[in-house]
């Protein structure tokens, strides 16, 4: 999979990539990352990317042009019906795990990290086919969301987890937040560990595990329990797990 990015900081995606499960998977050849900067594609002598917005207001808007063949230009590199262009901006729809796995069919993703007071909305409607956001809140620019879905999208992809029964895992993953883990030693400040998990018995861990799953869900998003129909005996796990609270 490629991930081009259209940032007016190059150097901090780039940077940044270079790290942990994303900077392997790049070295290996596993996704290709590129990026592209709007002021590459203007020619005026201050390299003019911004202007003030129409009707007033505070702040500067990012231009049309710049943009658009920064665009054409990453499409360029990858000849395909199976891209996307993404907007970045807390007016979008919120990015979830399911909307990453489903990325991961696209053999290409253009992100747009924007910056200032916004994008000319004729660029948002006219060349982006979706917006994305991380959440209801507002950041400096977009190159730290782009920076989360190429992560988030890379740990997905067959090969570049060292066990990828990991992603499948993960919270969200099966609509719930993941269980408490535990590693050595086996006793830290008068805590142990959990018996079930030092007796081997991986039936026993399992339910253990799923029982946990859901309480924790229960008490720190019960929002994502509310659609989720859960089994018979999810739901004795869940209500198992209540008696014990």
């Amino acid at each position: 999979m490629r991930f081009d990015v259209v940032s007016l900081f190059p150097e901090m995606v780039l940077g940044a990539a270079a790290f942990g499960v994303t900077g392997r998977a790049i070295e290996r050849d596993l996704v290709q990352l590129a990026v592209w900067n709007p002021r590459d594609y203007v020619y005026d002598r201050h390299k003019t990317v911004d202007d003030r917005p129409y009707g007033g207001g505070p702040g500067m808007l990012m231009k049309y042009q710049p943009l658009a063949d920064a665009v054409a230009a990453a499409k360029i590199q990858k000849s395909t019906n199976s891209s996307k262009v993404i907007c970045l901006t807390p007016q979008g729809r919120p990015i979830t795990q399911s909307l990453l796995q489903t990325a991961t069919n696209l053999e290409q993703l253009i992100l747009i990290a924007g910056r200032y007071e916004g994008i000319d909305e004729r660029f948002v409607t006219g060349v982006c086919d979706e917006e994305w956001s991380l959440g209801d809140f507002v950041i400096s620019g977009g190159e730290l969301a782009a920076l989360v879905i190429v992560d988030g999208i890379t740990r997905l992809l067959p090969g570049v987890l060292g066990d990828e029964a990991s992603a499948v895992n993960d919270s969200y993953t099966d609509g719930l937040l993941d269980c408490p883990h535990y590693t050595r030693p086996e006793v830290i400040q008068g805590q142990g560990v959990p018996q079930v998990l030092l007796s081997g018995h991986h039936a026993d861990i399992e339910r253990w595990r799923l029982k946990q799953a859901l309480g924790r869900t229960w008490q720190r998003r019960p929002d994502m329990l509310k659609n989720k129909v859960l089994t018979p005996e999810q739901s004795a796990l869940l209500q198992e797990f209540k008696n014990e609270v």
